[in-house]
C-alpha cells in the first residue's frame, strides 16, 4: 500500500500530463498486478511503470491470490479492499470494466464499485486518457481518497 500511496501522491503532483500517465499507469499496475485487466506500458513509453509479481487484487484467473486476499480475516479488508466474494474474478472485473465504460464526467460510475481499489484503476484509467494536467490532478484526488479507504482498512 506504501507503493500505492507514494504513486497516486506523485500522480497529484506530477507537473506535466507526461509525469501524470506514468504515476497513474503505476496505481493501475500496482492494483490489477501482472494477471489482471490492462497490466503494462498503458502509456506507450517503453516501460511497465509500477510491474510487479501480485496486484493488490486478484487476478482475471484468481492467480496469483491477490496481496489483500490473504487479509480475509479482516471484516474491513473484505469490505474497502476487495469488495466482497472473489470466487469469480472475471465477472467481479467484467464489473469493473462496465462502471469504467459507462462513467463520464456528468455519470460518476466509481462509487458503485465495492472495491476501493477498483476505483483506483478507474480513475487511473481516465487519467490515462486525458491530455489534461489539471483533470489528471482532479483524478488524482479522486484517488487518494480511495487510497486513504484501504489504508484504513488495513488499521481496522
Amino acid at each position: 500500500v506504501e507503493e500505492l500511496s507514494a504513486a497516486v501522491e506523485s500522480w497529484a503532483d506530477s507537473e506535466t500530463i507526461e509525469d501524470a500517465h506514468v504515476w497513474a499507469e503505476t496505481a493501475l499496475n500496482l492494483v490489477v498486478g501482472p494477471n489482471g485487466p490492462g497490466y503494462g506500458d498503458l502509456n506507450g513509453d517503453g516501460t511497465i511503470s509500477g510491474a510487479n509479481d501480485a496486484g493488490v487484487l486478484p487476478g482475471l484467473d484468481g492467480t496469483p491470490d491477490g496481496l489483500a486476499s490473504p487479509l480475509l480475516s479482516n471484516a474491513c479488508v473484505e469490505r474497502d479492499v476487495l469488495g466482497g466474494d472473489w470466487s469469480d474474478p472475471e465477472q467481479r472485473w467484467a464489473t469493473m470494466a462496465g462502471a469504467i465504460d459507462a462513467w463520464t464526467p456528468s455519470n460518476n460510475t466509481m462509487p458503485s464499485l465495492p472495491s476501493h481499489p477498483m476505483r483506483i484503476v478507474g480513475w487511473a484509467t481516465f487519467t490515462l486518457e486525458s491530455d489534461s494536467l489539471d483533470v489528471a490532478h482532479e483524478y488524482a484526488s479522486h484517488a487518494g481518497l480511495h487510497v486513504s479507504v484501504i489504508e484504513q482498512a488495513l488499521d481496522c
